[in-house]
């Protein structure tokens, strides 16, 4: 027991010693305003709150947000089809990927999906 005691007290003293190195020896210069600045959307966070922004980085954000909701929902959808015989699973996941690619279809139609405007 004393001697779990003394690893567990050593492997602490070796992390905090790896971790007061690395933090000596980095080349991180304290000063840098770019870097310790936090980056939001494109914006530089030390100018007017106040500007408007493209229209065109507010619907790449939304799409974004609509695939990860797809796929939140289509992973598990697979999982349980291969563990489950119902046919009425089968049906539903088709219809749902059928109403993705529809949207995908509008998004591309729309001209949404494209960065060079």
């Amino acid at each position: 027991m004393l001697m779990i005691f003394f690893i567990c007290i050593f492997i602490m003293f070796l992390s905090i010693l790896i971790m007061n190195l690395s933090s000596i020896l980095s080349k991180k210069i304290i000063m840098d305003r770019e870097k310790n600045s936090p980056f939001e959307c494109g914006f530089d966070p030390n100018s007017s709150s106040r500007m408007p922004f493209s229209i065109q980085f507010f619907l790449i954000a939304v799409i974004f947000l609509i695939f990860d909701v797809e796929i939140a929902l289509l992973l598990p959808m697979i999982m349980t089809l291969l563990n489950s015989n119902l046919m009425s699973w089968t049906y539903i996941s088709f219809i749902f990927i059928i109403i993705l690619l529809l949207g995908l279809f509008h998004e591309w139609n729309q001209n949404t999906l494209n960065w060079a405007n």
